[in-house]
């Protein structure tokens, strides 16, 4: 009988070992057209073909949730992002009475990724593309991050369709070639293949001033895909679109922009596209947002700059009501 109990006890005792035990689920690859992962409103796609190539622009629709004000805002994302990521401005537009916009541009979220020469030209073209598609005459370009930049860009090339231009903490307020060494599109390539979850988290963190779990969920997509096997198609569509940044300033070309502006500018943001290649006692002196804003709103003919203390590079994430409450006041001026 006390043997019977001891195998009784031991039975127990594993079976009441902690699920911690067990070895943890490694993260699923995330295919580099981004399948499977939720957007806001559903998705459409335009058919395009880009320098002897049959893509797909990914582009989201949606409505005024209310009464129409007859009006169209277009969103155009960052960098390290795509349009889901616009998901609570969408919202706040088109309870506003707004209709709202929103690509992947080529090369980014669940749009097509092809080995093309990009420029913002390029992109700004696509746009325009489907804005015409979709029968909007009129709009006002939103741009946050590198989608300031091209955001500029479509202001400067499509002056009759662009009323109002909404620039978030662009990059590109200064011109990188004037103090980042450069890098060959081939170096870039060879950076992306080797990045980490740990690198991606990192970088990601010098945008906000106080990281939040749900930040997380950014770091985790560009991750993911990284562990499916055509990330190298994505590494390199993300090398070409730096090198983009890098060889494609607009800065000085802020005097010549039409449209009233809006400059939205986190006071803590000090990005700076290539900073790994400045020397570090040099770096101070450049990606300073506060004063980046001020010398661009007196670049811009008709500017209106809201500056957000205690805010980074993501204002819509960071500080949304003030964002929202800048962005829909200056609307409805």
């Amino acid at each position: 009988m006390p043997v019977q109990r001891l195998l009784l006890a031991l039975a127990l005792l594993l079976c009441a070992a902690p699920a911690a035990a067990q070895p943890s689920k490694a993260p699923e690859a995330l295919g580099i057209a981004m399948e499977g992962y939720p957007y806001p409103a559903p998705v459409q796609f335009l058919p395009l073909t880009i320098q002897g190539q049959d893509v797909r622009m990914a582009y989201m629709d949606v409505p005024p949730a209310g009464k129409s004000n007859g009006r169209t805002v277009l969103l155009l994302h960052g960098k390290n992002f795509f349009g889901a990521y616009w998901r609570d401005t969408i919202r706040a537009l088109s309870q506003a009475g707004y209709r709202v916009v929103v690509p992947d541009q080529i090369g980014f979220g669940k749009s097509s990724k092809p080995a093309i020469d990009y420029s913002f030209h390029l992109l700004a073209s696509n746009t325009k593309r489907l804005l015409d598609q979709l029968g909007v005459q009129k709009v006002v370009v939103v741009g946050h991050s590198m989608g300031g930049m091209l955001a500029t860009r479509f202001a400067r090339q499509f002056p009759d369709v662009t009323t109002h231009l909404v620039l978030e903490n662009p990059i590109g307020l200064e011109d990188y070639r004037f103090f980042v060494p450069y890098a060959a599109t081939d170096d870039l390539y060879r950076g992306q293949l080797a990045t980490t979850e740990e690198a991606i988290r990192k970088y990601q963190k010098t945008y906000y001033v106080a990281w939040r779990p749900e930040y997380e969920e950014y770091v985790q997509v560009l991750f993911r895909q990284t562990l499916s096997a055509e990330y190298p198609r994505a590494a390199w569509v993300s090398a070409a679109t730096e090198q983009m940044i890098y060889q494609q300033p607009v800065v000085h070309e802020f005097p010549l922009v039409q449209a009233p502006v809006l400059l939205v500018i986190g006071q803590e943001d000090r990005t700076v596209v290539g900073r790994g290649r400045v020397a570090p006692e040099a770096l101070p002196k450049y990606g300073q947002y506060p004063e980046l804003g001020q010398r661009a709103a007196k670049a811009f003919p008709k500017a209106t700059l809201v500056e957000l203390p205690n805010v980074g590079h993501i204002p819509h994430f960071e500080s949304p009501e003030k964002w929202h409450t800048a962005l829909l006041g200056f609307l409805g001026k």
